[in-house]
């Protein structure tokens, strides 16, 4: 299994995007393999692996798997394999983490874990452990969202249109070459093959020279290079370089570097950063141009790492990529506007504006890297984002100066392991590719490339769902009826709330010509489940839905639900229930028996004749009468929250003091109510 140089040559932007935030976890006991953390420390990583397996295979040997310790080698081992990229070692370890501790692992396991079935093909184990990681990380990571698949899932990633034909470089080796750009007719790139400068320089992380760019001549079809040679002696160092871009006049170069100014600098922890670093292209006495006047970007820091640049076509966007407070995710990409002086074109005269987060839309809690920006879209390499396991590139239209949302390029651009450095020209639909698939020929290679354009996709079709809930019965339109959307497998996709005129709306956007299921509810009412399909055209789908109440005697009057039974009479002057009225009040003890959950509340009117405050004590009298009678039939006294008399404080129609009115017209005031509360 290939270890991929971009682990090493991010060497610190990747301590902070995984094992940072887990190291604490692995080191709260007493360690009994020194050797091995101060390796994985150091982020040795190949020789911590190995130092941990030996240790491991001890535990193992002793069998008891509920010691501590037995628990932090495992995460530990796993972690060595993966931070390296050694995906069948870190799945063997991980699985053994994962089968022996699960349920109460660290959900960071279960991602690493996901990633490392990936990284072998196992795609349907990856996709179940996908999901149990967004269960468990939902609304805490916002990778859940990336992960859950519920608009994209593994096999839609698989199942994107191949658009690319791929050619590894003949200048590739044993070790890693990667990072391609632009230079005029030329294309330069990092590698770690050993230099005759620095030879005997190694570095441990995977025993492999340390970086330095390099230039070679493209072949007249832009799908190789030759006659490469060293780029510069000046930007060269001893320890890493790489990933360099050049402002539209090829005068000026970015490029990133460790932190090294003659010797490397360290942060308190002890942790060398990298940063980004400017050069002029100059002529010297000879009248021979080279790379001179090399100077530190003004947002680079000791404490965090600054890399990965890219300029807009016009220079007055500089992209890339930190790990700088801000940050939402392990590694995010950023951008700074970048200020000339016209009358004088020196790196000192160059001014930045404060680096700007990308947001979320390009961002994730993962690692965004290798940006690689044009005036048609945004390229970069991302493992927050869905895809076929470790870093995959994605597209990221502009639209009005705006990113759209990430589209996976799919296979075979990408792979089961790391792809990235990803450069295009899109007039010639053709460019280079960095990957560590084990079908190369090293670490990392180079592979140009040529994007075949898929066919042109249908016009996009939306649609929404609209519509309006009224009574079966009176046509009458419901207020506060909860409707909710479903698929036709029935995943519920939103819930919304009918207004005051009944009417609703669904915000979430649907495909047309599709089967769905709406669902009203209300309490009093019997739900109503419909099923629909949307319009062929983008547009509107409008769902009319009536209900009915779950019972005959239960109506709807201003918003409230009421038991509608016969007229309540009393004697003159009288409070008690007569037969007549005993009869219906019964309906309500039927009904409040067949309802448990049922609670009412009582309302007794009379009409204006007599004084008001008569009426007010009469019909509270009435009103409490009828509440007792409705206990004394078997209706429990909290079933009845309240029983209140309102007088002719509450008349429905103009009979007033004074009016003169029909007998007719003064018994529609003269009225008990039973407004139903709960159901």
């Amino acid at each position: 299994m290939k270890k991929s140089i971009i682990l090493i040559f991010v060497l610190s932007v990747l301590n902070f995007s995984y094992a940072q935030n887990f190291v604490s976890d692995s080191l709260e006991i007493e360690s009994s393999t020194p050797k091995a953390d101060k390796l994985f420390k150091r982020m040795w990583y190949k020789e911590a692996a190995q130092a941990y397996e030996t240790e491991l295979n001890s535990l193992n040997r002793k069998k008891d798997k509920k010691d501590d310790n037995y628990l932090r080698v495992l995460k530990r081992t796993g972690d060595a394999y993966f931070f390296n990229t050694d995906m069948e070692n870190a799945y063997r370890v991980y699985d053994k983490l994962i089968s022996t501790y699960y349920p109460n692992i660290n959900p960071e396991y279960i991602f690493r874990y996901a990633h490392s079935l990936e990284g072998i093909g196992r795609y349907n184990e990856a996709k179940r452990w996908m999901k149990e990681f967004a269960k468990k990380t939902k609304k805490l990571d916002d990778r859940s969202e990336y992960y859950d698949q519920i608009d994209q899932t593994i096999e839609d990633v698989l199942n994107i249109q191949p658009q690319f034909v791929l050619h590894n470089l003949s200048i590739n080796t044993e070790y890693s070459d990667f990072g391609p750009m632009y230079y005029k007719d030329k294309l330069v790139f990092s590698s770690a093959v050993d230099s005759s400068n620095y030879h005997t320089r190694i570095y441990h992380w995977n025993e492999q020279p340390f970086l330095n760019v390099y230039v070679g001549e493209l072949n007249a079809i832009e799908s190789d290079i030759d006659n490469t040679e060293d780029f510069s002696s000046t930007i060269n160092t001893r320890y890493h370089e790489a990933i360099l871009t050049f402002t539209p006049d090829h005068k000026r170069v970015y490029f990133t570097r460790n932190n090294y100014d003659g010797k490397l600098k360290r942060d308190k922890k002890g942790t060398n950063h990298l940063k980004l670093y400017s050069a002029d292209l100059v002529k010297n006495e000879e009248d021979e141009e080279e790379w001179r006047n090399i100077k530190e970007l003004p947002f680079n820091s000791d404490e965090y790492s600054v890399g990965h640049p890219t300029l807009s076509s016009d220079g007055k966007l500089l992209y890339f990529v930190s790990d700088m407070p801000g940050s939402i995710g392990g590694t995010d990409i950023f951008v700074v506007d970048v200020f000339e002086d016209e009358e004088n074109d020196s790196i000192s005269s160059t001014r930045y504006s404060k680096p700007r987060n990308l947001g979320e839309k390009i961002n994730t809690a993962g690692r965004e890297m290798f940006p690689f920006i044009t005036d048609r879209a945004l390229y970069f390499a991302s493992d927050g984002h869905l895809g076929l396991g470790g870093l995959d590139v994605y597209e990221s239209k502009i639209n009005d100066k705006t990113f759209n949302n990430p589209k996976n390029l799919g296979s075979p651009l990408n792979s089961k392991l790391d792809d990235f450095s990803f450069i295009i020209k899109e007039d010639l639909n053709r460019g280079f590719v960095s990957s560590n698939r084990t079908t190369g020929k090293g670490d990392d290679d180079i592979y140009s490339f040529v994007r075949v354009p898929i066919k042109e996709e249908k016009p996009k079709c939306d649609q929404i769902v609209r519509g309006f809930v009224s009574n079966e019965v009176t046509g009458e339109r419901i207020a506060n009826v909860t409707v909710t959307l479903y698929s036709e497998t029935g995943e519920k996709l939103e819930t919304t709330t009918t207004g005051l005129n009944g009417a609703y709306r669904f915000n979430k956007v649907l495909n047309c010509d599709t089967k769905y299921k709406v669902l009203a509810e209300k309490t009093g009412y019997g739900e109503k489940n419909k099923p629909l399909l949307t319009d062929k055209i983008t547009g509107e789908t409008v769902v009319a839905l009536g209900l009915q109440t779950v019972d005959k005697l239960i109506v709807e009057e201003g918003g409230l639900l009421k038991i509608k039974i016969g007229i309540i009479y009393f004697d003159l002057d009288k409070s008690y229930i007569r037969n007549d009225a005993a009869i219906e009040l019964n309906k309500i003890v039927v009904l409040m028996t067949q309802y448990p959950k049922m609670v009412i509340k009582i309302e007794s009117h009379t009409d204006s004749r007599n004084t008001d405050e008569y009426n007010l004590a009469l019909s509270d009298r009435r009103a409490k009468s009828t509440r007792e009678y409705l206990i004394s039939q078997g209706i429990a006294t909290n079933r009845i929250e309240s029983a209140k008399g309102y007088g002719e404080s509450r008349l429905i129609n103009k009979c007033t003091n004074g009016v003169p009115c029909s007998e007719a017209e003064h018994q529609l005031n003269r009225r008990s109510e039973f407004i139903i509360l709960k159901m």
